[in-house]
């Protein structure tokens, strides 16, 4: 189940918001097939944001359930294709974070 949440500062998303939401069935594309999920399991928002000038304007930030075909290393490369991604679709510096849950105290209700 990844939950996606991608923050795009507000002065870029107007330029950009028409590549952006072309990429998303790609970016679900491939961590459906990275995270071996089904389409149902993705959540995707894209949100406004006011970014400090200083810091990157774009930040996708990932959160999964752990297991175990999940290594790090698996995950960093998931980070980077994501980066390359949503970099591409915005024109701009992306920031990717990916957390991996608790599911002991992870609650989804659909």
């Amino acid at each position: 189940m990844p939950n996606v949440k991608i923050f795009v500062d507000e002065t870029l998303l107007p330029t950009c918001r028409a590549t952006l939401t072309a990429a998303l069935p790609s970016l679900r594309a491939i961590l459906c097939a990275r995270l071996n999920v089904p389409v149902p399991a993705c959540q995707f928002a894209v949100l406004s944001v006011i970014a400090m000038p200083d810091l990157p304007r774009v930040n996708v930030e990932i959160h999964l359930m752990p297991n175990p075909d999940r290594t790090r290393e698996s995950v960093t490369t998931l980070a980077a294709l994501v980066q390359a991604l949503i970099g591409t679709a915005t024109a701009s510096h992306t920031a990717v974070r990916i957390t991996s849950l608790d599911p002991q105290t992870y609650v989804a209700l659909k």
